[in-house]
Order: structure tokens, then C-alpha cells, then sequence
């Protein structure tokens, strides 16, 4: 397709309809060598793949809106804090480097796949990426993606500089489960302080994958990072409040190091 992972964020779009053919054997070592060289978001994680080959549709999945698909990669990460937004961050870097290489995916729910399947070894399934190649085209035109723009996403301490709306734009274009977009920002100087929206009781199972939908939107903004040749930290610092975002909480900070 000619283009990097910074390109793809903003024209990827999800993939529901495949071509159920064989991928190359060397394509598929290739999709497992570059996920093994993926750095973690935090900390130490174990984490995994397990390629799932559907050629014949006998693959069976349990999904209300099914995804069929010629391959499924199945994440495993052992189940420890913030597991779950660590492996956001390496399947968005999976669905954007699939676009590149012309495939199409498409996120599914991980309690979509038998038992046995759940667990790899002391590692857990966090999630799963339906991929192969698309009947149609896995991009489209920039600005087609339905997202809230900035204003409504973001408060400015003052006017953002060139890059830093480059890298709020990647983070804006980030899918999440239904669309929710949970994510808010504050904005300052060389940071962005990220809030998350508080949820009522009765609707928890809308942001089950709250943790995950950040581990995606924060891949985006590391990559847009790499991108413009900053030097980005993701830090949880102590002093923050929710004064600005009153009905919000705090998840993490983005600060760029001079």
C-alpha cells in the first residue's frame, strides 16, 4: 500500500468482508516477527499471538454482529495492572502495520473464541484481530471516520503548537469499542493530561474494553510521536485534578522531553 504506520492511522477502517485465500506462509512469519519486536507501552509485560487459520469457516466464533474471517490473532498477556490497555497498544500496532501490508482487520471481542482457547499457558486472551485479505479496500479517504472533533475533546491552556495538534489529531482517529471515544484532554505547554469519562453503574459493560480503548489510543500518539521525532514519556503523575474535566478521572499524562 505504500505507506507507515503514521499514514494508516488515518485511513485504516475496519474490515468486515474477506476473501477467504491462503496468506503466504512467509507473510504470516513476518506478521509474527514484527509483533515480537513491539516494545510494551509500561512496564515488563509477557505477552503473545496465536494465528488461527479459517480458511475452511470452520472456525467457530460467538459474536452478536460475527466477524468471519480467513485469520484470527488471538493476544495473550499474563494478567497483571494495566495488562489490558498494554495490549491495546500492541493490537493497534498489529491493525496499522496489517493495513500497510494491504490486509484488512477488524477488532473482535475476546470472549468470542472456545475455552480452550481463552488461556495460553499462565497468559490470558485479552483480545482478538480478524485480518486477511479484503474484499474491498482496508482504507479510506481521510476525514471519513466518524470522530468528535478536537474542541469537544480537548481543553487548551493556550494556543497548541504545530505538532501537538498533529499528535491530538492521531489520537482523536483512534477506534474504540462502539465508537464510545472516551478519552478527553487537557492541554499545556508540552503536555496532554488524559481523562477518562465517568461511567454509571448500569452501563459498565459499555467500557469493559476501557482499558484496551486507551492502549490503542495511546499507540497512536507514541507513533505520531516516532513520526515527528519527539521524545514522548507516558507518566501517572500525582498533582492532577479534574477541575477542568469535572465528571472525568485522570489516566495518564503524555509529556514531551526537551
Amino acid at each position: 500500500m505504500g505507506m507507515n504506520l503514521y499514514e494508516a492511522i488515518f485511513v485504516r477502517k475496519s474490515v468486515h468482508k474477506y476473501i477467504f485465500e491462503p496468506l503466504q506462509e512467509s507473510l504470516l512469519n513476518e506478521i509474527r516477527s514484527h509483533y515480537a519486536e513491539l516494545p510494551n507501552l509500561l512496564g515488563d509485560f509477557e505477552t503473545d499471538i496465536l494465528i488461527c487459520e479459517n480458511i475452511r469457516k470452520s472456525f467457530h466464533i460467538r459474536q452478536l454482529h460475527r466477524v468471519k474471517a480467513p485469520y484470527y490473532m488471538l493476544f495473550y498477556s499474563r494478567d497483571t495492572a494495566r495488562c489490558q490497555m498494554n495490549m491495546g497498544y500492541l493490537m493497534e500496532q498489529m491493525n496499522l502495520y496489517l493495513c500497510c501490508k494491504g490486509l484488512g482487520a477488524c477488532f473482535v471481542g475476546s470472549t468470542a473464541v472456545p475455552g480452550s482457547l481463552q488461556q495460553k499457558g499462565s497468559m490470558k486472551l485479552i483480545g482478538i484481530l480478524a485480518f486477511g485479505k479484503s474484499k474491498e479496500s482496508p482504507v479510506r479517504s481521510r476525514g471519513e471516520a466518524k470522530r468528535l472533533p478536537l474542541d469537544e475533546l480537548c481543553v487548551f491552556k493556550e494556543v497548541p503548537r504545530s505538532w501537538m495538534k498533529q499528535l491530538l489529531e492521531a489520537a482523536r482517529y483512534a477506534p474504540s469499542s462502539m465508537n464510545i471515544q472516551p478519552w478527553r484532554f487537557v492541554v499545556f505547554d508540552d503536555r496532554i493530561h488524559v481523562f477518562t469519562k465517568k461511567h454509571k453503574a448500569d452501563n459498565l459493560e459499555k467500557y469493559r474494553w476501557e482499558e484496551v480503548n486507551f492502549g490503542i489510543m495511546f499507540a497512536n500518539i507514541m507513533i505520531t510521536a516516532e513520526e515527528l521525532w519527539l521524545d514522548v514519556d507516558l507518566i501517572r503523575l500525582e498533582n492532577i485534578t479534574q477541575k477542568s474535566f469535572p465528571n472525568n478521572q485522570y489516566v495518564l499524562s503524555a509529556i514531551m522531553r526537551s
